[in-house]
């Protein structure tokens, strides 16, 4: 089953895992603020299809929110089982069509979240201007997690 964002207040999953093209961007982004948020109830991990190193504008404004992910490295989602978690959030077209082709005939949930391609938006940019749509990005993320996981604001820790 497919659902958006928007689905408010949710069942609180076991674990989630997070999908894009590259693992480069936008997964790792949302795996380490869903850590930061629900790390302690929920097993979190990401994923890319062809999945590249980590981009450094990630790592800067993620450090900005105090998240460290100078150790984080991207993981091919032909590695993962997909049966294994609960929820997948594809964060792109290219990553959900994979997704439910790798879980067809499996017990899992499969969410998309249309996100912003930072690259893109600030591509012809200046690193400044470049910042700002990774942050653009980061707030996005984190406001969509948190709407989908309201939930579990009520659990203890």
């Amino acid at each position: 089953m497919t659902a958006t964002a928007t689905d408010d207040k949710q069942k609180l999953p076991g674990s989630v895992l997070y999908v894009c093209n590259l693992n480069s961007v936008r997964s790792p982004m949302a795996e380490a603020l869903t850590k930061s948020l629900y790390g302690k109830h929920i097993f979190i991990d990401s994923a890319g299809l062809e999945p590249k190193e980590r981009d450094p504008f990630v790592v800067s404004v993620m450090a900005e929110a105090g998240i460290d992910m100078t150790e984080d490295r991207p993981l091919d989602i032909e590695a993962i089982d997909i049966g294994a978690f609960d929820l997948v959030i594809c964060l792109t077209p290219e990553a959900c069509k994979r997704v439910t082709e790798l879980a067809r005939g499996q017990a899992v949930d499969i969410e998309f979240w249309p996100t912003l391609d930072p690259f893109a938006a600030g591509e012809s940019g200046t690193r400044e201007q470049r910042l700002e749509a990774y942050r653009r990005l980061r707030d996005e993320l984190k406001a969509m997690i948190e709407r989908r996981f309201a939930g579990a604001a009520k659990l203890p820790g």
